[in-house]
Parts: C-alpha cells; sequence; structure tokens
C-alpha cells in the first residue's frame, strides 16, 4: 500500500471533523476563561453554528465526491456509506442542542461549559468511526463517543440518579469494550492487519486454513461488544437505567446519535470482515457462511430484542424507561435488513435511522417540557395535555404514531420497508414477529395517547414550549408526516447520492453470487 506524504492529501474533505475538532478546542478554552457568573448559553449557540457549518460541508462532499478517497494509509475514508451517518449524526447533535439551551437553564447541570463540548467530542467520535477503514481508528472513534457519553450522563452530581445511571454505564460500557477489543485482537491475529478491507480478503482464507473457530469466536465477541452500542439483547440492560438517569436531551443524544454510530460500526466491522467468508466443502449448493450461518445469529438478536423490548415497556410507568425499552425493540427491528440482504437494504437502514431520530427527538423534547412541568416522569404527567397544549398533544400523537408503525408516518414506512425485505426473503417467522411484537408496542403507545386525550389533568396553565423545544418539535412533526407521505423522496435521495457502496457481488469470492 502506498503511503502519501501527509501534505499530499486534499485535506479539504475532512472539514467536518476539522471544525467539529477545532470548535470543541475552542469551547473548553472559552469555558476555562469565562468567569464562573458568565451566562454559557453563547458556547451552545457557538455549538450549534459549527455543526450547521459541518453539516454545510458534508452536503458539499456528497456533491463533490466521485469515488472514495483514503487517508492516512487507509486509515479513514471519505465515501458515501460515512457521509450518510455524519449527516445523521450533525443532525441528532442540532437537535439535542436545541434543546439544552432550554433545559440548562435550569441550573441543574452546574458545569455547563463542559456540556457543549463533551457533546461535540461526543460527535466527532462517532463521525470517526463512520469514516473509518482500520480497527485502531474505529476503536480510537467508539472510545472518545463512550468516554464523552459516561460523563454526560452523569453531569447531574447532586442527583444519586444520575451518578447511578453514570457508574452502570462505565461499567457495562467497559464491559462491552472488552468484548470488542478481544473479537478486534483475534482479527489481528488471524490476518495480521488492522486494516478493515485487507481484513475481508485475508480472513476468509485463515477460516479455511483450520481457523474457523477462532473466526467464530472473534464474531461471537464482536457481536456482544456491539450490542451494547446499539442497545439489543444481550446487552440491553443498561438502558433503562441510564435513560432515565442521563439529562432528557442527553436521552435523546444516546437514542439515536449514539445508537446510529453502534450500526455504522456494525456494517464497517462485520459487514466489511465477515461478508467474504466462503465455506467450499458446501458448494456448489451454498457456501456463504454470512449469508447463511451468521445471519441466523442477528436473525435471533432481532427477533429478542423485539420480543422482550415490546414486552418488557408493558410493565413500565416511568415515560423514559418506557422509551429505552421501545429503543430495545427498534434497534431489533433495524436488524432486519442486516439478515434479509436485499439489494436496498443499506437505504431501508438509512431511511429507518432517519425517521427514528426525528420521532424520538420529537417524543423526548415533549417528554421533556411535560415532565419538567408536572414534576413527574410517570406517565400520568401527561394527562389532560391535550387540554392544555393541544400542540404538545398532537405532535406527541404524530411521534407515537410513527413509532408504533401506524401509516402516514415516516415510522410506518420504515417498518415496511424492513417487513417487507424478511417476507420477500421467506424469512416468514422473523416477519411475525416483526408484526405480533408490533402489535404489542400499540398499548403502551397508546397508553401516552389515552392519559393525553381521556384522562384529567390539572387545572393549570397551558404549557409554555420554550422556543428550541418548540421548533424540534415542529420540524420533528413536519418531517415524520412529509415522508411519511412521500417515502420515496427519501429513498430516492439515498440511493442516488448516499449509495453505501456495498457490493456484494465484489465482497464475496468469484462464483458464490
Amino acid at each position: 500500500m502506498e503511503v502519501k506524504d501527509i501534505f499530499s492529501y486534499d485535506w479539504s474533505y475532512l472539514l467536518p471533523e476539522f471544525i467539529i475538532l477545532g470548535l470543541a478546542t475552542l469551547l473548553s478554552l472559552l469555558d476555562l476563561f469565562m468567569g464562573k457568573q458568565a451566562n454559557r448559553a453563547i458556547l451552545g449557540w457557538l455549538a450549534l453554528a459549527g455543526v450547521v457549518v459541518a453539516g454545510g460541508f458534508v452536503f458539499a462532499n456528497i456533491v463533490a465526491l466521485d469515488e472514495p478517497l483514503s487517508y492516512m494509509a487507509d486509515m479513514l475514508r471519505v465515501d458515501d456509506f460515512g457521509n450518510a451517518f455524519k449527516l445523521l449524526f450533525l443532525g441528532g447533535v442540532a437537535f439535542t442542542l436545541l434543546l439544552s439551551l432550554p433545559y440548562l437553564k435550569s441550573g441543574e447541570v452546574r458545569h455547563s461549559g463542559e456540556y457543549y463540548y463533551l457533546l461535540l467530542t461526543g460527535l466527532l467520535g462517532a463521525m470517526v468511526m463512520a469514516s473509518s477503514a482500520d480497527l485502531l481508528t474505529l476503536f480510537i472513534g467508539l472510545e472518545l463517543l463512550s468516554l464523552s457519553s459516561y460523563v454526560l450522563v452523569g453531569l447531574r452530581k447532586h442527583r444519586l440518579q444520575s451518578n447511578e445511571a453514570a457508574f452502570k454505564y462505565v461499567v457495562t460500557g467497559s464491559i462491552a469494550t472488552a468484548f470488542t477489543l478481544f473479537g478486534m485482537s483475534y482479527l489481528y491475529g488471524l490476518t495480521g492487519t488492522t486494516n478493515l478491507y485487507l481484513i475481508t480478503e485475508r480472513l476468509n482464507e485463515a477460516y479455511n486454513a483450520g481457523f474457523g473457530l477462532l473466526v467464530l469466536i472473534a464474531f461471537s465477541c464482536l457481536i456482544v461488544g456491539l450490542s451494547f452500542k446499539i442497545s439489543t439483547v444481550p446487552n440491553h440492560m443498561w438502558a433503562p437505567d441510564v435513560y432515565q438517569g442521563a439529562p432528557t436531551p442527553i436521552t435523546a443524544f444516546l437514542t439515536t446519535v449514539s445508537k446510529a454510530a453502534g450500526f455504522a460500526l456494525v456494517f464497517r466491522l462485520l459487514f466489511t470482515a465477515f461478508i467474504g467468508l466462503y465455506n467450499p466443502d458446501k458448494a456448489p449448493a451454498g457456501g456463504q457462511v454470512f449469508m447463511e450461518e451468521l445471519s441466523l445469529v442477528l436473525a435471533l438478536i432481532a427477533a429478542l430484542s423485539m420480543i422482550i423490548g415490546n414486552t418488557m415497556a408493558l410493565r413500565q410507568t416511568n415515560v423514559k424507561r418506557m422509551m429505552a425499552y421501545s429503543g430495545v425493540a427498534q434497534a431489533g427491528y433495524l436488524l432486519v435488513p442486516f439478515v434479509t440482504l436485499t439489494s436496498l437494504f443499506f437505504e431501508q437502514v438509512i431511511f429507518y435511522l432517519f425517521a427514528y431520530l426525528l420521532m424520538s427527538f420529537g417524543a423526548f423534547a415533549v417528554i421533556m417540557v411535560v415532565t419538567r412541568e408536572q414534576q413527574t416522569e410517570d406517565l400520568k404527567a401527561f394527562a389532560g395535555l391535550y387540554h392544555r397544549s393541544p400542540f404538545a398533544a398532537i405532535a406527541m400523537t404524530i411521534f407515537l404514531l410513527s413509532l408504533a408503525g401506524i401509516p402516514v408516518t415516516a415510522g410506518f414506512f420504515g417498518k415496511f420497508y424492513i417487513f417487507w425485505s424478511a417476507l420477500w426473503h421467506e424469512n416468514y417467522w422473523l416477519s411475525a414477529i416483526m408484526i405480533a411484537t408490533s402489535v404489542i408496542s400499540y398499548y403502551y403507545y397508546f397508553g401516552i395517547i389515552r392519559q393525553m386525550y381521556m384522562r384529567p389533568g390539572p387545572a393549570e396553565t397551558r404549557v409554555v414550549f420554550p422556543a428550541g423545544a418548540a421548533v424540534v418539535v415542529a420540524i420533528a412533526a413536519v418531517l415524520t408526516v412529509l415522508f411519511g407521505i412521500l417515502p420515496g423522496t427519501a429513498i430516492d435521495f439515498i440511493h442516488n447520492n448516499l449509495n453505501s457502496g456495498f457490493d456484494f457481488g465484489e465482497m464475496l469470492l468469484p462464483g458464490k453470487e
């Protein structure tokens, strides 16, 4: 592999990462020199402006990029795949900042300067994960996101619940990281390289040279570790406690940005490394190890996540814990395309992640305002909401219907595309579980709707939405309905401009398609 001089690269394509890195550094310095009594909201506005500018450069890369560009001996790649996830990350952090500006006025988080630049460092870690083509940069990005998230969860230092959530998050996250690193070490030991694309070529040789068991051990360790980041079975029990204890904007951040980063890691690591495994002893009837054997593991994880997530959500009375278990189930739905592997599976995953970002941030914006007004996170906080704030109740209804997969919402078409791919590949048992668990989810989603419209609430003044939260709710509600009516617009844009470049015919060895 040719190694270029550092000055010979066109670094302009990495401007989004440089902007976030420079801004995080700048905010940390400004926070250091500002007086203790100074209003640090200006740091939040600077962070938001930087995120918007970085998003503009990502769009510029999409327009200008004809083929993937690699940097530093192919440790980083700028390609359509990374750009798609970067847009999700930047949009999610922009929404988080809009929710955080009014949230931090309450004084619950005393170190608001740290809050803003830790969000940016977490965002930078996610962006590095999306662009990584090497195990080293993947792990660095993963740790940067994880360490930032650990601190953000525990920033309400005077709350025992927040301290407990941060401690549990650190412990379970450390265990998951150990499993991930152990699996990566096996990949390196079997292939002699940390480059993902060289691993693709060499791992199949190791598999057929008598090291098949070690390859499967590596896969198992990576699955256990990555299941933590996307909050699926068997590593999902941290989510309810952490979601409940974290500040509400950070809960929304973990639900969407952190989960999307986990799926970027699944794409980059699991698919790039293991998709080319082939067993010649099973030819010509079969032999594709991932498609025929390893995908069954993902199918079981998806099924268990859908079942456990939705059934456990039925028992919750705390709305943030309910949303945590809902997130476990949603991650299960998102794993289904990885099992079916249709020609449009990348578009299906990105569209559903986009829809999930909209409905989750919209729902958490309403939750943040309502629970703060009522001073409780219990479901009864939503009693009579329609009479106190029709705007909030109608918007929350849209988000809940989208999460449930009801027609004329983006969530419906997200689930429909995934369901159809499973049905098309005759994966009937997984399709049946999708339908059954979706029906189960109607009970707890409609439980909130029932509270808003059919239960008497406190006879108080109207719910006042801060400007930032109102903007998030309005944008999320409009786009959720818009892409529920015109889903093809988003799918076509993703297909034409953000195609992942995953050509399974090339990634599988010749003659195995």
